[in-house]
C-alpha cells in the first residue's frame, strides 16, 4: 500500500454510531492542514513555537478508517476501510498504520476500556514510530458535573480549561475521568513521538440528533399534546453541534496545541426547559409540560446515561478553543438560534419528509374510505372539512373556558402565573382573539343554515394544513378543495397588494405555498349509474342520517358534475402547477371496499417517509408473526393428521371390503365345486363303490403280493361300464 501523507490517515472507533459517522463523514471531506491556511503568518509562527511537528497543508483529503459497533452494519461510504476486529493484536496493527487515532467514549461506555488499552498499546510501541502519532479522546463534560464553583461568591461563573484539574465527575462517569487522566499522562513522556489530547464535548446535537432525539421524535410523531421537561427545567445544559465538534477535532489534529485538555461547547447557555420548548415550538405541539424527574425513569427510550446528561447543570466557557483555534462555526450560538437549520438536517438525515395527498372524486366513490386507509398505511393526518370545523370550534371553546380558571388563580400565584402567561402569549392562545373568532364562526354558521362561509372555510383549512402535525408527517385531503377558486385561496402565499403590484403578479395566479401544497392528487372516476347502484346496495343503517338518501345523493352528484364540468376546475389548478392528477376508474375493480384502488395508489406513491416501527411495534409484530406461524404449523399438523387418519380409515375400509369380497368368492367357488361334484358322487356311488368294496373284500381274502395292482385289475375286470364281449 502506498504510504499516506503525514497526518492523513485517521482511525475512528464505531464509524456506524451517531458521533463516529458524523465526525468521519466531515473529516473525509477536509483537506489536511486546512485550518492552518487562513491564520496569519505571525500567529502561525507563534503557534509553531508551542507545538511539536505541526503539519503543513498537503492538499490531500483525510483518509478515514475505523471499526463498526455491529459487524452487520453497512460500511459507511466515506470510510476507506472498516475493520471487523477479532483480536487486540489485529486492532493494534491497524492503529499503528494511522497517524491520528480518535476514540469516542461519549456514546458507549464499553469503549472506555478499549480506548484506554489502545492508548497504552500505542505508547508501548512508541520507539517504533517513524512519525509522530496523535491520540485524541472524545470525552464528555459530564466529568465536570460535580465540580464546585472556584469562587463561592460567584456560583454562576462559568468553568474553563484552566479549571480542568479541579473537575469532579458525575458518579456515573467516574470511568470517563479515569480514562481522561490516564490518556493525558501517556502523552507527556515523549511528545515528539506520541501526543495525546482530551476533548470534553458538550451534549451533541444536529443531523440525526443524539441526546435530544427523544424530544425530536416525540414532537415529530405528534402523539402527545405537550412535550415533557423533567424537573423544573432550569438546569443549564452545555451543547455543541456535531459538525462543530468535528471542526474542533480537526483543529486539535492540525494545530497540536501545547495544552492537552480542550472544552468543546458552543457559546449558548440554554436551560433544558428552553431547549425542549424550542424543539416543541418548531417541530411539535408547541407546548411543554414539567414532570417530576422520577417520571423520566419510566421511559424505555432513555438510558441511565442519557438521563444523567439531561439533568446536568453546568456553565462552561471554552477559552482555549476560541483563542487558539481557527474555527468557522456552524452553530456557535447554539441549538435555539439555529433551530431552523437543525430541523432541516434532522429531517434529511432521518428521511422524514411529509407526504401530502389530495383525494378528489364524486360522492359515493369511496374517497373517505381510501383516504383513511392511506392515513393508516403512511401514518398521515386525515383532513376532512367537517372534522376540521368541529376540531377548531372545540379548541376555541377550550381556550375561552380557561379564562375564568386563570382569573381565579391570578392572586398569589407569583412566578408560576407569570410563566403561564408568557407561555400563553407565545403559543398564540389569546383568549380575546379566540372568543372573537369563535363568536364569528358561530354567527356565520347561523347565517348560512349550519354551513360555514367560504372565508372561514379557507382560514380553518389553511390553519389545519399549516399545523405542525400536517407539516411534519403530511396529510390526506378528503374532497377539498372543490373548486379552482377554493384551491387558489387555500394554497396561495399571503402577500399584500403592494407586493403584488411591485412584483407584477396582479391578475396572475398567486404563488402557491410549497409547505402545504399536495404532492399527489388522485381523482376517482365512475359513471353516475355505477355510483347510484353502489349507493342503492348500501344497508339502510349506513345510509340513514347521511347525504346518501336517494334524493339527496342525486342532488349532490349533479352539483359535483356541474362544478367539474366548468372550463376551470380544481384539477386544472393542480395541472397548472405541474402536479398532474392521476385518474383511477373505480368501476374497473368491482371492489366495494376499494382495496384494489388503495393498493394501486400505494404503488404510485411508494414507500412511507416516516419513522419505522418502534421497538414495541416490532416486538408486537414479531410476536403476532410467531403466533400466526405457530397457529399455521398447528393447523398444518392437524390437517396432516386428519388426512393420515382419513387415509388409515380408508385403507382399513378397503381391506375389510377386500376380505369380505374374498370370502364371498371362496364361498361361491365352494358352492360351485359342491354343485359340480354331485353327478360324480352319484356315479361313483352307483358304479364304482360296489365293485370297489367287492375288490377290497377279495383282496383281503386272497392277500396278494401287490394289493394295489390286484385291486386295479379287479376293478378293471368287474366294472359294470365295461362290456368284455365287445373287447
Amino acid at each position: 500500500m502506498e504510504e499516506a501523507p503525514p497526518g492523513r490517515r485517521v482511525f475512528i472507533n464505531h464509524l456506524d454510531s451517531y458521533c463516529g459517522r458524523s465526525i468521519g463523514e466531515y473529516l473525509s471531506t477536509c483537506v489536511v492542514g486546512a485550518t492552518l491556511e487562513s491564520r496569519e503568518e505571525e500567529e502561525e509562527g507563534d503557534e509553531n513555537d508551542s507545538a511539536v511537528g505541526v503539519p503543513t497543508t498537503t492538499g490531500e483529503i483525510y483518509e478515514v478508517v475505523g471499526t463498526l459497533s455491529t459487524p452487520e452494519s453497512a460500511n459507511p461510504p466515506f470510510a476507506k476501510e472498516t475493520y471487523a476486529v477479532s483480536s487486540r493484536e489485529a486492532l493494534l496493527s491497524h492503529l499503528l498504520e494511522c497517524e491520528i487515532v480518535l476514540y469516542n467514549i461519549t456514546e458507549d461506555a464499553s469503549q472506555i476500556e478499549e480506548a484506554t488499552w489502545a492508548a497504552s498499546a500505542l505508547h508501548k510501541e512508541i520507539e517504533t514510530f517513524a512519525k509522530q502519532k496523535l491520540f485524541i479522546l472524545i470525552s464528555t463534560i459530564m466529568t465536570w458535573a460535580n465540580t464546585k464553583p472556584a469562587d463561592p461568591e460567584e456560583p454562576e461563573a462559568p468553568f474553563n480549561e484552566d479549571d480542568f484539574r479541579k473537575r469532579r465527575s458525575h458518579p456515573g462517569f467516574v470511568d470517563h475521568i479515569d480514562a481522561e487522566k490516564h490518556i493525558a499522562k501517556l502523552g507527556k513522556t515523549n511528545k515528539k513521538k506520541f501526543s495525546t489530547y482530551v476533548v470534553a464535548s458538550g451534549h451533541q446535537y444536529g443531523a440525526e440528533e443524539g441526546l435530544f432525539h427523544y424530544f425530536f421524535k416525540m414532537c415529530w410523531l405528534g402523539e402527545t399534546p405537550a412535550i415533557p421537561v423533567f424537573g423544573d427545567g432550569k438546569n443549564i445544559v452545555p451543547t455543541i453541534h456535531i459538525r462543530d465538534l468535528a471542526i474542533v477535532l480537526q483543529n486539535v489534529a492540525e494545530h497540536r496545541p501545547a495544552f492537552q485538555y480542550v472544552i468543546a461547547v458552543d457559546a449558548s447557555m440554554h436551560t433544558l426547559g428552553q431547549l425542549v420548548k424550542c424543539i416543541s415550538k418548531n417541530i411539535g405541539p408547541g407546548k411543554i409540560e414539567k414532570v417530576p424527574k422520577e417520571n423520566a425513569f419510566l421511559s424505555k427510550e432513555l438510558t441511565q446515561m442519557q438521563l444523567d446528561m439531561l439533568f446536568v447543570n453546568l456553565r462552561m466557557e471554552p477559552i482555549y478553543l476560541r483563542e487558539n483555534f481557527n474555527i468557522n462555526w456552524f452553530a456557535e450560538t447554539g441549538l435555539i438560534e439555529n433551530i431552523a437549520q437543525v430541523i432541516m438536517e434532522y429531517k434529511k438525515a432521518r428521511g422524514l419528509l411529509p407526504l401530502k395527498i389530495c383525494i378528489h372524486g364524486p360522492p359515493g366513490s369511496g374517497k373517505s374510505t381510501i383516504a383513511k386507509e392511506l392515513c393508516k398505511h403512511y401514518k398521515l393526518h386525515y383532513v376532512r372539512i367537517n372534522d376540521v370545523i368541529s376540531e377548531k370550534i372545540a379548541h376555541l371553546e377550550q381556550i375561552v373556558a380557561k379564562e375564568p380558571d386563570r382569573m381565579e388563580r391570578e392572586v398569589g400565584e407569583g412566578e408560576d402565573l407569570v410563566e403561564e402567561e408568557e407561555e400563553e402569549e407565545e403559543e398564540g392562545e389569546n383568549v380575546e382573539a379566540a372568543k372573537e373568532l369563535l363568536d364569528a364562526i358561530k354567527e356565520n354558521m347561523q347565517q348560512n343554515k349550519g354551513h360555514l362561509g367560504e372565508e372561514y372555510l379557507i382560514k380553518l383549512m389553511k390553519d389545519k394544513l399549516m399545523s405542525m402535525p400536517c407539516r411534519n408527517q403530511g396529510y390526506v385531503l378528503d374532497g377539498f378543495p372543490e373548486t379552482y377558486e377554493q384551491a387558489v385561496d387555500l394554497f396561495k402565499v399571503e402577500v399584500d397588494e403592494a407586493e403584488e403590484e411591485e412584483e407584477g403578479t396582479t391578475g396572475k395566479m398567486p404563488k402557491f405555498n410549497q409547505i402545504i401544497i399536495p404532492e399527489f392528487v388522485f381523482s376517482l372516476i365512475a359513471s353516475d349509474e355505477f355510483l347510484i347502484n353502489r349507493i342503492i346496495k348500501l344497508p339502510e343503517s349506513e345510509v340513514s342520517g347521511t347525504d346518501y338518501s336517494e334524493n339527496q345523493f342525486v342532488h349532490i352528484l349533479k352539483h359535483f358534475r356541474k362544478i367539474n364540468a366548468d372550463d376551470v376546475t380544481v384539477l386544472n389548478y393542480f395541472d397548472e402547477l405541474e402536479i398532474h392528477p392521476q385518474f383511477i376508474d373505480i368501476a374497473v375493480y368491482e371492489d366495494s371496499e376499494n382495496r384494489l384502488t388503495v393498493s394501486k395508489i400505494i404503488k404510485e406513491i411508494g414507500e412511507p417517509r416516516n419513522y419505522g416501527m418502534t421497538d414495541e411495534e416490532k416486538e408486537a409484530l414479531e410476536r403476532q408473526a410467531a403466533e400466526e406461524r405457530l397457529a399455521k404449523e398447528a393447523k398444518e399438523k392437524a390437517e396432516e393428521k386428519r388426512k393420515e387418519d382419513k387415509e388409515r380409515e380408508e385403507r382399513k375400509a378397503r381391506l375389510e371390503e377386500w376380505n369380505k369380497q374374498q370370502e364371498e368368492v371362496k364361498k361361491q367357488e365352494q358352492e360351485l365345486l359342491e354343485a359340480q361334484s354331485v353327478p360324480l358322487r352319484n356315479y361313483l356311488m352307483k358304479n364304482v363303490m360296489p365293485t370297489l368294496m367287492q375288490g377290497i373284500n377279495e383282496c383281503c381274502r386272497i392277500r396278494p403280493d401287490d394289493p394295489v395292482n390286484f385291486l386295479a385289475e379287479y376293478l378293471f375286470k368287474n366294472s359294470p361300464d365295461i362290456d368284455w364281449n365287445k373287447r
